[in-house]
């Protein structure tokens, strides 16, 4: 467990923070493994029956921690990006983001997963894999078009467009839009809401509604191939590097 993962269980609601705010909550491979376990132990309790996700203080994540990832996995045979985006993909019972400031990256491919969105007037939205020399992942070269639209998901994860809040919720990509200080209040009572329905229900409606999972895992083990690729590249390389010496990446 990382000191940079915080988890609160109460009235069989869990709300997993991620507190890394010096770093805007960037997350490492350690936070992955962590939010991979919070998962997997949440879709197997009897005791949890909702699961919120949120960031601390101002944002939400930046998105991977490109110095942490420019590393490379530990050698585990499953690597804990890939273990946190399978856990959130495939759990069984009820998600719900509280997007409290800008989410980038993952910050954003994983609210495709999340089953209610709630957002604060403070919070962006941006997917700059192609910026950063790297490709989508978490299914959403094919959940995003298919929630946003082929418009704006191309403007966005081409051309790196960062929606606001509202634009977010008008889009589909978000459910409901609050003042910053109604947030977690406004989270928690959809999860507590959830968490007092009947259990059957709440997990064979969610079942309902999420179907066609085998494309979108499909979808998901073709992306993590290419990114994978990409980690590796030149190009990603060039980001690094260009990020260390502050300057703007040159791609040959």
């Amino acid at each position: 467990m990382t000191d940079n993962i915080k988890l609160h269980t109460a009235d069989r609601v869990t709300t997993l923070t991620m507190a890394r705010p010096e770093k805007r909550n960037a997350i490492t491979q350690a936070m992955y493994a962590a939010m991979a376990d919070a998962l997997e132990d949440y879709a197997a309790s009897d005791d949890v029956r909702a699961f919120v996700i949120t960031g601390a203080e101002d944002y939400f994540t930046s998105g991977n921690d490109v110095k942490d990832f420019s590393m490379g996995s530990n050698g585990d045979e499953v690597p804990p990006v890939v273990r946190f985006l399978k856990a959130v993909s495939t759990c069984p019972k009820p998600l719900i983001a509280a997007v409290n400031g800008p989410a980038i990256g993952v910050g954003v491919t994983m609210l495709l997963h999340c089953d209610l969105v709630v957002v604060s007037e403070a919070s962006t939205f941006s997917t700059p894999f192609v910026q950063l020399g790297l490709v989508p992942e978490a299914a959403s070269s094919l959940l995003l078009p298919a929630t946003v639209g082929m418009a704006v998901a191309n403007d966005m994860l081409l051309a790196n467009r960062v929606l606001d809040a509202r634009e977010a919720v008008t889009f589909g990509l978000a459910s409901r839009i609050v003042p910053a200080v109604d947030l977690m209040t406004e989270a928690g009572t959809i999860a507590n809401q959830l968490a007092a329905a009947a259990p059957q229900s709440v997990l064979k409606t969610k079942s309902l509604i999420r179907h066609g999972r085998d494309q979108m895992i499909a979808q998901m083990d073709k992306e993590s191939v290419m990114f994978a690729e990409q980690l590796k590249s030149p190009e990603f390389a060039e980001v690094v590097t260009a990020k260390m010496q502050k300057r703007a990446p040159v791609f040959k």
